[in-house]
């Protein structure tokens, strides 16, 4: 057995980074930059009004100045701006030439065509200077997830289409004589295949295009039938059958059929029973049968590997620090993965930690991670943890 720490290097040394292509820019909402863009305009374009008052060319209490035009957004005023003279102005409108500062309309009275400057005028000039946001040529850099904040960047930059890394296809494989899909009715010695959905969730929320392929039967034939239907991912994922007992038939028959294992297993729990490898042109990872186990590694491992696909940095899944509300007893030889949930008092471990509860990973918001032989913890110790929510 390898640690966590080594099968997430033997992973990141699998994942090859994915092409670039271009979408526009309204499909561009998280997914991943894979170049840096620049600016083709300054922003603002011009210098404009942080308010609405008037333009001038120098201000004083009780100054009083002829009004000669309007500068509205989208409609300017294009002549100069003289002593002794103002421009009724509003916010986002360009400053006429001439015009050093923006009076607010609340410090000053108008009288028809005419304006006096109050007592007490704001001591701000009210302009933003061309180019105060950005400039043309600069950028915004790669390898980073395209939020909504960065879709109006990236607009009042006039970038329509936008270069991102290619969604990661993966294929996701259910094993075993003893599931059927949900919906179906199952025999009296069947279950309904799960993890598979779960991961699915999590491919799309992690950017990637999951496909749910056929239940692949415990026989050569069925396998084969799953892999082909595989062709062209860029990760395969099987559930179930990574042991090496008679029915594994991943384990038995993959290698057969042109599997190159890079590892198997790995000292963690839940999910001992993991291997690795490459399958032809595409990464390949098994994930052990258990529900628990499948959604944790999904989370421990396969998650880091689409991340490292799409450009992200190559790194293990964000932990936290946190404290401990209960305390907890010392930890065995693996890597423990512990559901728990995240309270106002702390972190508090479901007392059930066995693999196949998926009631209790739908509560829990965190996993708490302990590390091989770690002793007994107290409550008020801080430990780390793995959010999942």
């Amino acid at each position: 057995m390898i640690s966590v720490t080594e099968a997430l290097e033997h992973l990141f040394a699998l994942a090859r980074p994915l092409g670039v292509e271009t979408v526009p820019l309204l499909q561009a909402h998280g997914r991943v930059l894979a170049k840096d863009v620049a600016a083709t305009r300054n922003q603002p374009p011009f210098n404009s009004s942080a308010m609405d008052g008037y333009a001038v060319t120098e201000v004083a209490p009780g100054l009083r100045l002829r009004v000669i035009g309007e500068s509205a957004a989208g409609h300017g005023f294009y002549q100069t701006v003289k002593t002794g003279e103002a421009v009724r102005i509003f916010t986002g409108a360009p400053v006429p030439d001439g015009a050093k500062a923006v009076v607010i309309q609340e410090d000053v009275t108008r009288d028809g065509d005419w304006i006096t400057i109050g007592d007490n005028p704001e001591d701000n000039d009210h302009i933003r200077r061309a180019g105060g946001d950005f400039r043309i040529g600069d950028t915004v850099s790669a390898g980073r997830v395209i939020g909504p904040n960065d879709i109006a960047l990236l607009a009042s930059m006039n970038i329509a289409d936008v270069p991102v890394t290619r969604r990661p296809i993966v294929a996701l494989i259910s094993t075993g004589d003893e599931l059927v899909m949900p919906g179906e009715t199952p025999g009296p010695d069947q279950i309904i295949a799960s993890n598979t959905l779960g991961l699915h969730a999590l491919m799309r929320d992690l950017g990637a295009e999951p496909r749910l392929l056929p239940i692949a039967r415990d026989n050569e034939a069925s396998l084969r039938t799953a892999f082909d239907l595989a062709k062209g991912a860029d990760l395969i994922v099987t559930i179930g059958g990574a042991s090496v007992g008679d029915h594994d038939v991943v384990a038995n028959l993959a290698p057969q059929l042109g599997f190159d294992q890079s590892f198997y297993k790995v000292a963690m729990r839940p999910g001992k029973p993991l291997m690795a490898g490459r399958f032809g042109e595409a990464m390949m990872i098994g994930l052990p049968g258990n529900p628990v186990s499948a959604m944790v590694c999904g989370h421990v491992f396969v998650a880091p590997v689409v991340r490292a696909m799409l450009r992200l940095p190559a790194q293990a899944a964000p932990r936290r620090s946190g404290v401990l509300a209960e305390a907890l007893p010392a930890n065995g030889p693996r890597e423990h993965y512990m559901r728990a949930r995240v309270t106002d008092g702390g972190l508090i471990a479901f007392g059930s930690q066995d693999s196949s509860l998926l009631s209790i990973l739908g509560q829990a918001d965190a996993l708490i991670v302990r590390s091989p032989k770690d002793g007994p913890r107290s409550a008020g110790d801080h430990v780390e943890y793995l959010p999942l929510r």
